[in-house]
C-alpha cells in the first residue's frame, strides 16, 4: 500500500496514539445532476440519532418475534415442519455446491452429476419407482408435472382422458393441480372410517378417467389398507394412480409406493428430507415414474456414460419438456442427500417409526378431552375436532388455536380436512422430545379445561403476543394491505 494512501498512526506521547486519515480522491458529483430537483431535500432529513446497540436490539427483537422450528414447536398437521440437522446446511454450502453454475461443462461439474444421479436412484428405491425427475421446484409443482406425465401417457396411446378423482380429505393442491393440467376433477366421498369408500371409487372410474390421486397414510393419518384394491380397481379402468408424497414421513424404509401399485409419485424434500419449509420456500418435488411413464419425463434427467462419467440427457424425444430453470433448486437437493447419506435406510425407517409413535402417543393422550373423529392406530399424524367444546361452551377450535398462542407454540393446523367439523390437524414429527411433547399436551388439557371453566379467558385470546385477538370480520372485508405507519 503506498503511504499516501495509509492509515498513518503517529505516537504523540506515551501510552496514545494519534492518528490521520489521508483525503478520499473522490470526485465531488452536483446532485441536481443525477437526481431530479423536484425530488431533492432543501434541509437534511430529520433522522434520529440512536446508538448502535440500540438499532441491533430492536431489530433482533423484532427477529424473535419470526416463529421457527428452531425456537419452538410446530405441530402443523400434514406440513412436517420437523427440525433438520444443520449439518445438512453446511453441505449445501460446499464450494463445489455452492459456487458452481449450471452452464459450466459438465466435465466441471462432475460431483455436483454424481450427487443428482445418486439422489435420483435414491428416491427411486426409496419410492419403489424406476426413474426419478429432480426438476419440480416444491410439492404442488411435483403434483402439476406428475399429471402432465399422465396426460402425455393417455395421449401417447391415443385415449383423451378427461377426468382425474380427488378425495375429499385430500391436499387442496391435488384438485388445483389437476385443474391447471387441463383435467376435470371429482370429488370421492370417504367412508366411515375414513378410507377411500371403495363402492363410491367403482361408480366413479370409467373411460374418462386418468388418474385417481391419493396420499397413504390419507390427510386424516390414516392408512389405506385396500390399497391394493383401489390400484385394481383404477387400473382396470384403464386408469393411473398418483400418489401424493406429503405424509411419506410415515412410510420411509417400511412401505413403498411403487409395491402399492402407484405409478406416479411426487415428495416433499424440502419437509420430509431436510429444511423445514415455512415462509414459502424454496422447495423440491422430485417425480418418479415406473418405466412406462419414463420416456415423459422432464428433461434433461442426468445420465451416466459407460466410461463412467455423467451428462445431461437431453435426447429424449417424448419428453414433456423442461419444467423448471436449470435443474430444479440445487440446494435443496444438496440437503435431501445429505439427509438420506447421514441416516441410511436403517435410519429412514426408524424416522418414520417414530413420528407414528409419537402421533399415537399424543392422540391417546388428548382422546379424553378432544373428540376423535377416528379411533385407532394413526400414522405420522392425526386429527381432533373441538365440535365438543363448541357445542358446550362456545368455543371453537380457532380459538384454541389462539390461545396456544400464550403459550409459545405455533398453533396445529386447523379446519383441515375439510370433512371434519371443527378440525385440529396435529403432527408431532419424530424430532420431538417426550418432554415437549408432553408440555404440549398439557397446553392443550388446560386450554380444554379453562373452555370449561372460563370460556371468555379462551375467546379473548391470546394476550402475550404483539398482535392480539383481531376482527375477523373486518379483517376479511378490509384488509390492511400497506400500512404508512
Amino acid at each position: 500500500m503506498k503511504p499516501e494512501k495509509a492509515l498513518i498512526f503517529e505516537l504523540s506521547r506515551p501510552g496514545r496514539i494519534a492518528y490521520s486519515l489521508p483525503e478520499c480522491d473522490v470526485p465531488e458529483v452536483d446532485p441536481s445532476a443525477v437526481i431530479p430537483v423536484g425530488h431533492l431535500r432543501s434541509e437534511p432529513a430529520a433522522l434520529p440519532e440512536v446508538y448502535e446497540v440500540d438499532v441491533i436490539r430492536h431489530y433482533t427483537e423484532l427477529s424473535r418475534r419470526n416463529f421457527g422450528v428452531d425456537n419452538g414447536f410446530y405441530p402443523l398437521g400434514s406440513c412436517t415442519m420437523k427440525y433438520n440437522p444443520k449439518i445438512n446446511e453446511d453441505v449445501a454450502k460446499f464450494p463445489g455446491f455452492a459456487k458452481i453454475h449450471p452452464y459450466q461443462p459438465e466435465e466441471s461439474i462432475q460431483g455436483a452429476l454424481e450427487m443428482l444421479y445418486t439422489l435420483q436412484n435414491d428416491l427411486a428405491a426409496l419410492t419403489g419407482m424406476d426413474q426419478v425427475t429432480l426438476q419440480p421446484a416444491a410439492g404442488a409443482h411435483g403434483e402439476w408435472t406428475g399429471l402432465m406425465l399422465i396426460r402425455a401417457y393417455h395421449e401417447s396411446r391415443g385415449e383423451g382422458r378427461t377426468k382425474v378423482i380427488v378425495p375429499d380429505s385430500s391436499h387442496g393442491t391435488n384438485p388445483a393441480s389437476a385443474t391447471v393440467a387441463g383435467f376435470e376433477t371429482v370429488t370421492l366421498p370417504s367412508d366411515a372410517r375414513g378410507m377411500v369408500d371403495l363402492e363410491a371409487l367403482r361408480q366413479a372410474v370409467g373411460p374418462d378417467t386418468a388418474a385417481l390421486m391419493l396420499t397413504n397414510p390419507n390427510t386424516l393419518g390414516l392408512f389405506e389398507e385396500r390399497i391394493e384394491d383401489i390400484a385394481r380397481i383404477v387400473h382396470d379402468a384403464g386408469g393411473l394412480l398418483y400418489y401424493d408424497g406429503a405424509n411419506s414421513n410415515a412410510i420411509m424404509g417400511i412401505a413403498r409406493p411403487g409395491d402399492m401399485g402407484f405409478d406416479v409419485v411426487h415428495l416433499n424434500l424440502h419437509k420430509t428430507m431436510s429444511t423445514p419449509h415455512g415462509g414459502g420456500g424454496p422447495g423440491a418435488g422430485p417425480v418418479g415414474v415406473k418405466s412406462k411413464l419414463a420416456p415423459f419425463l422432464p428433461k434433461p434427467v442426468v445420465g451416466l456414460h459407460p466410461d463412467g462419467t455423467f451428462y445431461w440427457d437431453e435426447d429424449r424425444p417424448q419428453s414433456i419438456g423442461r419444467v423448471k430453470s436449470f435443474y430444479g433448486n440445487f440446494g435443496i437437493l444438496v440437503r435431501a442427500y445429505a439427509y438420506i447419506r447421514t441416516y441410511g435406510p436403517e435410519g429412514l425407517r426408524r424416522v418414520s417409526e417414530i413420528a407414528v409413535l409419537n402421533a399415537n402417543y399424543m392422540m391417546h393422550r388428548l382422546a379424553p378431552y378432544f373428540d376423535v373423529p377416528y379411533p385407532g392406530v394413526c400414522k405420522h399424524e392425526f386429527v381432533l375436532s373441538g365440535k365438543n367444546l363448541k357445542s358446550a361452551y362456545g368455543v371453537r377450535t380457532l380459538d384454541v388455536a389462539k390461545r396456544l398462542l400464550d403459550f409459545g407454540y405455533h398453533p396445529p393446523t386447523v379446519y383441515f380436512p375439510l370433512n371434519v367439523e371443527e378440525c385440529i390437524m396435529i403432527e408431532p414429527t419424530e424430532t420431538e422430545s417426550k418432554e415437549t411433547l408432553d408440555a404440549f399436551i398439557d397446553a392443550m388439557i388446560q386450554i380444554a379445561g379453562e373452555a370449561a371453566s372460563d370460556p371468555q379467558l379462551v375467546l379473548n385470546a391470546p394476550y402475550t403476543t404483539a398482535v392480539k385477538r383481531l376482527d375477523e370480520a373486518t379483517a376479511a372485508r378490509k384488509p390492511v394491505l400497506n400500512c404508512s405507519c
